[in-house]
């Protein structure tokens, strides 16, 4: 091999070297692009006290561990309410209420009876419908 095709393959993969790191750098551009929108996005509904339903929230050791890295840094720390002031409190479960009797059942053809405000005997509400 030559000296001017060592150099030829040499610029060639120097040249794919910098076309694979320019398409790398572009990519990760374009995440953390993403990441700092979602970010942004949430920060607002922290402000504004918006949480989506079903949210996490972050816990408090990774919310330090942030505001020390942003403080030692120099770079702003947003104030931001805790998870417990912005996420409503969890619906309280009531167990069905038992009703005493029996319900209907849908029948043969798969029709229930009609609702009626008789006291009738509805046992055999299989059978009729």
């Amino acid at each position: 091999m030559s000296a001017t095709e060592a150099l030829g393959r040499f610029r060639a993969d120097v040249g794919a070297a910098v076309t694979r790191a320019r398409r790398a750098a572009g990519e990760v551009g374009e995440r953390n692009a993403k990441l700092r929108e979602r970010t942004r996005e949430l920060a607002r509904q922290a402000r504004e006290r918006k949480v989506e339903p079903g949210a996490q929230a972050t816990s408090s050791d990774v919310r330090e561990a942030a505001t020390g890295f942003r403080n030692d840094r120099g770079l702003p720390v947003e104030q931001v309410p805790d998870a417990a002031e912005l996420t409503p409190p969890p619906p309280v479960e009531t167990k069905p209420v038992a009703t005493l009797g029996s319900t209907a059942v849908a029948g043969p053809s798969g029709q229930l009876p009609r609702p009626s405000d008789d006291d009738e005997d509805f046992s055999q509400s299989r059978i009729l419908y």
